[in-house]
């Protein structure tokens, strides 16, 4: 039993650095994007993507490990399998930073269509998810997971009002459809985001409580990077 809990302790350890490496991901792609920095949005994508692919491997490899040499029982068991399946999670989440970034150096010598006021909001919230998906994991703290089933709701309305106000931009202006279909793809992708961090905290509860709680239940397909 101390071993499995050691062991617990050490892959729970690991998703923690995993998070906090794809957290910066999003802080250095939105930032690079509203300050119009190149050498953020690069980070990204050069450095700290392969970091994150490395971050990938290492966890499935550890997972893999534990429940072939452990094997545990129950929630521990639960508890694996979820870690798992949060390096996908963490990876796809990854890849939507990128290609935020991707649109950022799009953008970097444009013109914005409009103030970037609400997407940084948006951003620093469904990065606030994140963090607290895997805090809940951590903590086993049920309250926490489903504070974010509530910012969820958050985030879609960010989403349509952003979205709204593009469309209507497009119209009355169709120079700018080009920057403005990036805008909607960072959007679209913030959007997922936050869908990923609710899906992990949907485990939470599930493996500390044993509910099946589905409160995102739209389609959660990749949104590939518009370049």
């Amino acid at each position: 039993m101390e071993i499995v809990l050691e062991k617990l302790g050490l892959i729970k350890e690991k998703a923690v650095k995993y998070a906090t490496l794809v957290e910066s991901m999003i802080d250095d792609s939105i930032e690079g994007l509203t300050a119009k920095n190149m050498d953020l949005l690069r980070r990204v994508i050069k450095e700290k993507e392969p970091l994150a692919n490395i971050f990938e491997i290492e966890l499935d490899e550890m997972s893999i490990r534990y429940l072939a040499l452990l094997r545990p029982e129950a929630k521990d068991l639960r508890s694996i399998v979820m870690v798992a399946k949060m390096s996908n999670d963490f990876e796809r989440i990854g890849d939507h930073a990128v290609n935020i970034a991707k649109s950022g150096i799009f953008l970097i010598d444009k013109q914005f269509i409009k103030p970037l006021r609400e997407i940084p909001k948006m951003a620093a919230l469904v990065r606030g998810m994140v963090s607290e998906a895997i805090d809940a994991f951590v903590r086993e703290d049920v309250a926490l997971a489903k504070q974010i089933l509530i910012e969820d709701d958050q985030v879609d309305e960010f989403r349509d009002v952003l979205m709204n106000e593009i469309m209507q931009i497009m119209k009355s202006s169709p120079e700018s459809i080009e920057r403005a279909m990036h805008l909607m793809s960072i959007i679209r992708n913030l959007e997922r985001i936050g869908d990923l961090a609710t899906n992990m905290s949907e485990d939470v509860i599930y493996i500390i409580d044993g509910k099946v709680v589905k409160h995102h239940t739209g389609d959660d397909e990749d949104i590939p990077s518009i370049l």
